[in-house]
């Protein structure tokens, strides 16, 4: 009889600690594609916080008239989900928040520069700071090189510029991984995506993670602790998304810089 310490699925690593990462990992999985799921059903509110509707309405009155001469047939999409909640319009040349709100980039960016424009502003529907914006372009969009589209880049890598690289509470950071995790992701396995010493990085660091929740060695080992010993695994996890979320909000403002 094969003793479990040595392990019978890999050599060397007891099958009790092979399970126990597997499980861990299946875990975080769930974990994960729950928060994503709960941010999503929760971002389908498009209401404006009370606090922003003054601010909203300025907005909107001075995107009108640009807005109906730029495309006079634009229609509105009460309570779709490619609405913007801005100018109550289809979104054009979307772009997302940290929080996971999505708006016109002419929207917000006016939302932006005719209220406080000095400092970061606050998300119009949850009131979150707002400390990096993302495209959202669609396929179309990105390979169309108008000046439009040039102009809110723009106006995207000055604010990327000026508030992304600002330290950011861990409450914020944990409440911003889902959507930093999904186009960290998105440009991570995309053909111009992301660098490829930001890629070397992030994949030095989850495999030394690996190592570690499949190491006997651990901070609180689960032969001693039981379940307990899966704490600090899921701490080494937790740490890793948090860290990965602040690398990839230094990349961004780094390549606000050389967009500048």
């Amino acid at each position: 009889m094969v003793s479990s310490s040595r392990g019978t699925v890999i050599e060397g690593i007891g099958d009790d600690l092979v399970y126990a990462g597997s499980a861990l990992f299946g875990g975080t999985f769930v974990l994960i594609a729950t928060i994503v799921y709960w941010t999503k059903m929760r971002h389908q509110n498009y209401e404006i916080h009370p606090d922003s509707q003054a601010s909203v309405l300025d907005a909107r009155e001075r995107l009108s008239q640009h807005s109906m001469a730029a495309d006079p047939e634009r229609r509105t999409f009460r309570g779709s989900d490619i609405m913007c909640p801005i100018c109550l319009g289809e979104r054009q040349l979307s772009v997302e928040t940290n929080c996971g709100h999505i708006f016109c980039g002419q929207c917000i960016t006016t939302y932006w520069q005719h209220g406080n424009w000095l400092g970061a502003v606050r998300c119009p529907i949850c009131r979150q700071e707002v400390s990096i914006l993302l495209h959202n372009f669609s396929d179309l969009e990105t390979n169309n090189q108008s000046e439009e589209k040039i102009g809110i880049i723009h106006l995207i890598a000055m604010y990327n510029r000026r508030f992304s690289g600002r330290p950011v509470p861990l409450v914020d950071q944990l409440r911003d991984l889902p959507t930093l995790l999904r186009h960290l992701l998105a440009e991570f396995f995309s053909l111009h995506g992301l660098v490829l010493m930001f890629r070397i990085r992030l994949i030095v660091c989850c495999i030394m993670a690996f190592i570690y929740i499949v190491s006997p060695l651990d901070i609180i080992p689960e032969s001693a602790f039981g379940i307990l010993g899966l704490l600090d695994d899921v701490f080494v996890m937790v740490l890793l998304a948090v860290y990965a979320s602040v690398l990839y909000r230094r990349y961004v403002a780094d390549q606000a810089m050389d967009d500048d």
